[in-house]
């Protein structure tokens, strides 16, 4: 199985799309084979997905993510796994003996601006326009 983890540091990130790097890592029988850690290659709406989809990424581990981040892992088959708190060893170390649980997602639409990465294309004055 071969999962990514928003990071930011030595801690999961709590705004997946933004976050500085991803820990990418490969698990065969109950161990870890491979561990790397990448630069975050963008934030633009449905790139991410399709990027750890070509990967073989088959589970995402973030902080949170919005909606529509969700359902497009979803729809690339690629389980998130959202409320995800903790260093990255520890976060690792719950994953492998089978005690790592999701829950709500940590971060709201617009909480994120500031944090990380920007977006470098945005669609919400476009959705802005549609709705008055």
């Amino acid at each position: 199985m071969k999962l990514a983890i928003s990071t930011d540091g030595e801690e999961v990130s709590a705004h997946f799309g933004r976050c500085p790097t991803f820990t990418i890592l490969e698990i065969q029988d109950g161990k870890v084979i491979h561990a790397s850690e990448i630069q975050n290659p963008g934030h633009h709406p449905g790139y991410l997905p399709q990027f750890f989809h070509d990967m073989g990424v088959e589970c995402i581990i973030a902080g949170g993510m919005g909606g529509r981040a969700a359902v497009l892992f979803d729809q690339y088959e690629i389980q998130p796994i959202m409320g995800v708190t903790g260093k990255i060893e520890e976060v690792i170390t719950r994953l492998l003996n089978g005690t790592l649980e999701g829950g709500e997602s940590l971060c709201r639409p617009g909480q994120g601006k500031g944090y990380g990465l920007d977006k470098t294309e945005c669609d919400h004055e476009e959705e802005e326009r549609k709705h008055s």
